[in-house]
């Protein structure tokens, strides 16, 4: 997998025969007591590794349009409006990479949080994907299309086990972070991307210290275990990741450190 061209809020890698775009969202800001230890209790102290602005941890908020030139998927689609006002550029990223709206059929959520299910309404109340004929998302997180998402609820494809989105993505169900966390395995012709959304909040400490949980895991045990199995499968050769939280663009490869993991990004970090 290799950057091919960036841009302020989107970079696109080619990876074998299909294009990776990473599409930025935005950030948003949280306190580091967010981060807690096998007992549930905020860290005594954070490594030098892990950095803070005006006393917080800055979680970039990514979004990843996957095509092969026929099919396509969006996953996760970033907060709109809906949340903090440092989201809701997942449009602007679309329109900077040249991807139509318009032609966006499916869109696969990893879970139902604010800054990945509410970006499927646009700032301005309309539906953000015209064309959109199916949203994949966990069973277990479907009660979010009330309010807000109501508008979307009948194009919900419930994911209740392993299951083909298209050729080339396949969602597995990985509950802890919520019941219906899902990431997405993408197969090209030269490996596997693991897309996922709430598995890591702070890569500079948690691929070191896998045992790190968030406090927003609905399920410390369950979103622990399924991290470090997720962690050690990204260990296979031609395995690469791309996460909602990683820095943007948020894709990279993973090797084995000790009792922990390093993360190495394929592209630097977009400012």
């Amino acid at each position: 997998m290799r950057l091919i061209s960036n841009g302020p809020h989107h970079a696109v890698f080619e990876f074998g025969d299909l294009k990776v775009v990473s599409l930025r969202d935005g950030y948003v800001d949280m306190p580091p007591t967010r981060l807690r230890d096998e007992n549930n209790q905020p860290l005594d102290e954070l490594p030098d590794t892990v950095a803070l602005i005006d006393s917080n941890l800055r979680l970039p908020v990514n979004a990843f349009f996957i095509t092969d030139g026929t099919q396509s998927v969006l996953i996760d689609t970033g907060a709109s409006n809906a949340w903090h006002s440092t989201m809701g550029s997942l449009l602007d990223a679309l329109d900077e990479a040249g991807i139509h709206r318009a032609d966006i059929t499916d869109v696969a959520i990893t879970h139902n949080h604010e800054d990945h299910v509410n970006g499927l309404i646009a700032p301005d109340g309309t539906e953000a994907f015209p064309s959109l004929q199916r949203i994949w998302i966990g069973a277990g997180d479907t009660s979010v299309f009330t309010g807000r998402l109501e508008s979307v609820r009948d194009r919900v494809v419930p994911v209740t086990g392993q299951v083909a989105v298209n050729d080339r993505v396949t969602a597995i169900p990985t509950p802890g972070h919520t019941d219906g966390h899902t990431i997405y395995d993408i197969s090209s012709s030269t490996g596997h991307l693991l897309v996922w959304g709430g598995t890591v909040h702070v890569p500079s400490l948690q691929f070191d210290q896998p045992k790190t949980s968030w406090e927003l895991d609905g399920d410390q045990p369950q979103a622990r275990q399924a991290r470090l199995a997720l962690m050690e499968q990204l260990t296979k050769p031609h395995h690469f990741v791309a996460g909602a939280h990683l820095d943007s663009p948020g894709v990279g490869r993973v090797t084995r450190n000790g009792d922990g993991y390093s993360l190495e990004y394929l592209a630097p970090p977009i400012p």
